[in-house]
């Protein structure tokens, strides 16, 4: 049972969703970025962003499609930063396409972020 039992479903899966692309835009920036590694624990990171992708799997479980693109959208991004970490001679073509990555996590995070501002303004 979740801890929002009091909030309507379609608002605490929105708001799953967002922390879920706040978690791997965190992980990605943490890929290049010192400041942000040394912001925030590794282990911590990788908890709350587990915990977070299997609250959302068991949310999106009623609809296989949309939880398939989640599953792959996460792999995608965490392989990705995998890929970058790891470096090599394909480095700078992983770099260019980590920050398409965050720029899609950002502007996905956006919407879902209004969506929810007007969920809960209803």
């Amino acid at each position: 049972m979740s801890a929002h039992s009091s909030v309507p479903r379609h608002i605490e899966i929105t708001e799953t969703l967002v922390r879920l692309y706040v978690f791997l835009a965190q992980y990605l920036d943490r890929c290049h970025d010192e400041a942000a590694r040394q912001g925030f624990p590794e282990r911590d990171l990788q908890a709350h962003l587990a915990a977070t992708k299997a609250q959302l799997m068991e949310s999106l479980s009623v609809n296989r499609v949309v939880k398939g693109k989640v599953e792959k959208e996460c792999d995608r991004v965490l392989s990705l930063g995998a890929a970058y970490l790891k470096g090599g001679t394909g480095k700078k073509a992983i770099f260019k396409e980590l920050k398409g990555e965050r720029a899609v996590l950002q502007n996905k995070t956006i919407a879902l972020s209004d969506l929810l501002a007007v969920f809960r303004a209803s």
